[in-house]
């Protein structure tokens, strides 16, 4: 078929996709104009970078340069961060142009220079309102002067277990125009911003009056170019050194069959006559005189498309912004402000040639990634779950399009903790960190894969000993060294046992597991955590709080059951007895010990060894030096942490079950802080002032004088653990309200809703939410047996087990099941403790089946 002819095809598609889907898309949230102010809502795609859409219908945080840009516009703040603005002009009537933006915030009128915020200057519409169902974001604009309402979606596509499909380089922007008078409008949408290029945040200086003014720009070029679906403006460089981190390019485009008009430069800034020259010319008659004069290194695009709407109808104006940025660097250098690394590139770079490439090849399967995109969430919509849980989960997936992640030229997906505004933080897919998150291996089961891979074939030394933090480039790791993860390493046993369940593939459990059992062993070593393998951890244990913890400890030793459980279970299944009977009986002993000693009739504690001797210490005894930054007899909120990671990856209990609901219950009791604004904080404030939450650790039987750092911050990955472990428990209200308690803060006014940070923004442990799903409904997928599990709970449901995603519906004895994406290997369904035979072994794409359960 013709080439054009495809193109326009597709273009018809797109545009018929659009009006369609505008109104099919199930939102989750509201926002009102009162809680706008910090919504930015990532849409970029896994591991390419982001552009973050506001709650105002500003583009914000420009992050798709290989480097976190909070609060980064692009510019010094002012009227040209870049935007898009309408033209309207009813008939007999003068015309009028306003930025498409929501109100000011009221704390955005003071500046000693008159420049608060960007776009201060700029004519805005008086009311502004947001909802949003990841990865969708709405806007609604309106004005009582304008003749015109607006609703602007913004998206990048996201399809679980279609990685390609969720990795694209391009923000979707789409202005749908409705005429609210009664004459016909001419109605034209024109986006405007300066040709960046080289300009990523990193370089800065400062002018007499103290504004930052980013550097970096050096002869770009804006070229207009016109393909078969889409015009657009194509900015490049011919000045930016090829091998910086910020060269790359850049397309501003248009899908709109309508009058399309551009210019490729303004005139010079003097006195900001750049932008005064663009709004004349937009606002004379909603079209474009093309200027393309040399006067500037980051030359000011601008692309209108216009047309004429009747009374009462509505027109769609769709725009898209792609990126190509290559030159990724190493974190262990780049993290250091000033962007000095080694280049180690990027997978999407590999997969697409520049800007213009991934436009070209990601808009004709626009409409059908679109359409499973909203598929899938309206399918998880449909689920009958409380709100707050929809939320957590939903919402959190935003920090797999963050700056947080990225994916090396090899596929392997890679992770800081989380971004500060203008750094990673904390390099190298630190297990301790992403041990808690689930999002990845329920959605995206091949890169919950390649992190495995990294953790075993690049991280994991000869001895078993895990490296906490791996380099990049991965095979620089064979001649370095890291300190191990006592939680981290036992933790990434278990996810690597859950890796294996969710696929059933037996090639790939066969070739890695060797390094796995290596990794099991290591805890036996001489001077490691637990050297007599007895499964009491007497030894220095780094770990999650960032210090290290002697003697056994809940937090630790339950990481340490599941790994040893998971041991069990893959070794069994191998065949290979000896090896499962000895984790099981380590497994049995740790176990045991831990529920006599540890748990205290409430909780469970830590019992504090000397560093050197490896006996325990006698607290009560004001003489004994107790080591700094222990636990103690506190009440750790997650003290079942590897608890919840084994009911998570169908492992069962790993000591007394009555033991674990009266911890958790114990959690509830004595770490819920009603009000923060009544709690002393020595470090960060993740939780202020009225509101609630659960505090990291509480000492209803006497604090250490020096505790561990974090013990009265309140972070929301931990939270998340806790109210998990509260469900899996049946004490599903305090479990909830944990969750409550959580997204309560996220409103939008105070914080962000798609960025819940911790040592830095979107931070990775907050995935953990993800696991709320599985937690209410009970759905354990196994591989190897092919056995799909659920509760008993009456209703309807999502399920997704990182290959496969559906819905579920339970209703008396009748069970339905339909698999919207992918294909699911089983031979037997169980619901509660009733099992089902399924003769077709395979469920596939669009199947749907009825069970009864008897």
């Amino acid at each position: 078929m013709n080439t054009r002819l495809v193109y326009r095809m597709t273009v018809m598609a797109i545009f018929l996709t659009a009006i369609c889907n505008a109104q099919n898309i199930k939102f989750l949230k509201k926002y009102d104009q009162q809680h706008l102010y910090n919504i930015a809502l990532p849409i970029g795609g896994i591991g390419t970078g982001t552009v973050s859409l506001g709650g105002r219908g500003e583009l914000r945080d420009w992050e798709i340069m290989n480097k976190p840009g909070k609060g980064f516009s692009t510019i010094t703040t002012g009227n040209q961060a870049p935007f898009f603005a309408i033209y309207v002009k009813e008939t007999d009537k003068p015309a009028k142009s306003r930025a498409l933006l929501g109100p000011l915030h009221a704390s955005e009128y003071q500046h000693y220079e008159g420049r608060p915020v960007n776009h201060h200057g700029l004519p805005r519409f008086s009311t502004a309102s947001f909802e949003a169902s990841y990865p969708f974001g709405r806007v609604h604009l309106s004005d009582s002067t304008m003749p015109v309402k607006v609703q602007l979606t913004g998206f990048n596509p996201f399809v679980p277990s279609n990685t390609e499909a969720s990795s694209t380089p391009i923000a979707i922007l789409r202005y749908e125009v409705t005429n609210s008078s009664s004459k016909k409008v001419e109605v034209a949408i024109c986006g405007t911003m300066r040709n960046f290029i080289g300009i990523d945040g990193s370089r800065q200086a400062k002018n007499w009056k103290g504004d930052i003014v980013y550097e970096g720009a050096n002869k770009n070029k804006n070229t207009f170019i016109e393909e078969p679906g889409y015009k657009g403006i194509y900015m490049t460089s011919k000045g930016v050194d090829s091998s910086d981190a910020a060269w790359g390019t850049i397309l501003l485009g248009t899908t709109n069959k309508y009058y399309t008009s551009y210019r490729r430069s303004s005139i010079r800034n003097d006195w900001e006559n750049a932008l005064l020259n663009f709004w004349d010319d937009f606002s004379a008659d909603g079209m474009l005189t093309d200027r393309n004069e040399l006067v500037d290194d980051n030359p000011m695009a601008s692309l209108a498309s216009a047309t004429a709407i009747n009374p009462g109808e509505t027109k769609v104006f769709e725009f898209f912004i792609s990126w190509h940025f290559p030159n990724r660097l190493d974190w262990n250098n780049s993290w250091t402000f000033g962007n000095k690394g080694k280049i180690v590139g990027n997978y999407y770079t590999r997969v697409y040639k520049n800007a213009k490439d991934a436009a070209d090849k990601v808009l004709p399967k626009l409409p059908e990634w679109e359409q499973s995109s909203i598929q899938f969430v309206n399918a998880f919509m449909a689920a009958d779950l409380p709100a707050e849980v929809k939320e957590a989960a939903l919402f959190n997936l935003s920090t797999l399009r963050s700056q947080t992640v990225f994916r090396l030229p090899s596929g392997h997906l890679m992770g800081w903790e989380g971004i500060m505004n203008e750094t990673g933080s904390c390099y190298g897919n630190c297990t301790h960190v992403w041990n808690y998150e689930s999002a990845t291996s329920f959605l995206f089961g091949d890169l919950a894969r390649s992190m495995r891979e990294v953790e075993l074939v690049y991280g994991t030394k000869s001895t078993g000993k895990m490296m906490n933090r791996v380099n990049i480039p991965l095979e620089s790791n064979f001649a370095i060294d890291h300190v191990a993860a006592a939680d981290g390493q036992m933790g990434s046993i278990m996810r690597f046992y859950r890796e294996w369940k969710h696929a059933g593939d037996i090639n790939w459990l066969k070739k890695h597991w060797p390094v796995v059992k290596s990794a099991i062993r290591y805890a036996w070593l001489l001077d490691s955590w637990d050297q007599d393998a007895d499964g009491i951890q007497e030894g220095k244990q780094h770990n999650t709080m960032d210090v290290d913890y002697y003697g056994p400890n809940p937090q630790m030793q339950f990481w340490y059951f599941g790994a040893l459980k998971a041991g069990a279970e893959i070794a069994s299944y191998l065949g290979e007895k000896k090896f499962a009977d000895s984790c099981m009986k380590i497994l049995s002993k740790g176990s045991a010990w831990v529920d006599k000693n540890l748990f205290n009739g409430e909780y469970y504690e830590h019992w504090i060894t000397d560093p050197t001797t490896k006996k325990f210490l006698n607290l009560s005894d004001t003489t004994v030096l107790v080591p700094p930054f222990q636990l103690g007899k506190g009440c750790l909120v997650d003290q079942l942490a590897g608890q919840y990671m084994a009911h998570l990856c169908g492992l069962g209990y790993l000591a007394e079950p009555q033991h674990i609901r009266t911890a958790l219950q114990s959690i509830v009791k004595y770490n819920s802080v009603l009000r923060f604004d009544t709690v002393f904080n020595n470090m960060r404030s993740y939780v202020m002032d009225k509101e609630p939450g659960l505090i990291m650790a509480s000492w209803p039987k006497g604090r250490l004088e020096v505790p561990f750092p974090y013990f009265a911050e309140s972070m929301s990955g931990f939270e998340y653990t806790a109210a998990i472990g509260l469900i899996y428990e049946q004490e599903l209200e305090n479990g909830l309200s944990a969750v409550r308690n959580i997204r309560s803060r996220f409103d939008g006014e105070k914080r962000n809703p798609y960025n819940e940070p911790e040592c830095g923004h979107h931070y990775a442990r907050a995935m953990a939410s993800w696991s709320l799903i599985p937690s209410l409904t009970g759905f354990d997928y196994n591989g190897y047996k092919k056995m799909f599990r659920i509760n008993n709970r009456q209703g309807t449901f999502f399920w997704s087990n990182g290959y496969a995603w559906g819905t579920y519906s339970l209703e008396n004895e009748q069970l339905k099941v339909a698999c919207l994406f992918g294909s699911i290997n089983i031979q037997e369904f169980v619901v509660g403790e009733k099992k089902i035979k399924y003769p077709k072994q395979v469920l596939r794409q669009d199947e749907k089946i009825e069970l009864r359960v008897n």
